[in-house]
């Protein structure tokens, strides 16, 4: 199998991880939810936030393959997407775009909840623990 046809069905298997493990998060904690942009929660607006999260979860990799970070690069991984999760949080509630329900476990000092915060960070890892056990199964 040539060079490029291994990069796309391991970035494709990657994607395609990240896509269920987070369709399952998504619809999983939404209840913590209390509406978004003033409106209910339907499976459509989870429907777009895991293609969000699959493909972020999906540069994320393609970024730390091509500049070849090797064991470091999971660490870079989960810093960055704890990272911009906080800054989407941040954002998304000054601007009410979404709103936590009673149930929403908050960070103290970060002052955002603690399912979304966790969600990139762990999924990203969890992506590539299966994606790479995966692989070495093939080998």
């Amino acid at each position: 199998m040539s060079y490029h046809k291994k990069m796309f069905k391991r970035y494709s298997l990657i994607f395609v991880v990240a896509f269920v493990l987070n369709l399952i998060w998504e619809n999983l904690h939404s209840f913590l939810y209390l509406n978004y942009q003033g409106g209910p929660i339907t499976e459509l607006i989870l429907l777009r936030a895991t293609l969000f999260d699959a493909v972020f979860i999906t540069l994320l990799f393609l970024l730390t393959d091509s500049l070849k970070l090797k064991n470091r690069g999971l660490y870079i991984q989960i810093g960055l997407s704890f990272l911009v999760t906080v800054l989407i949080e941040v954002f998304a509630l000054a601007t009410t775009r979404w709103v936590y329900g009673l149930y929403m476990p908050i960070i103290p000092f970060l002052e955002v909840g603690f399912t979304p915060i966790l969600q990139l960070p762990l999924l990203t890892w969890l992506t590539g623990r299966l994606v790479l056990t995966s692989s070495q199964r093939k080998i």
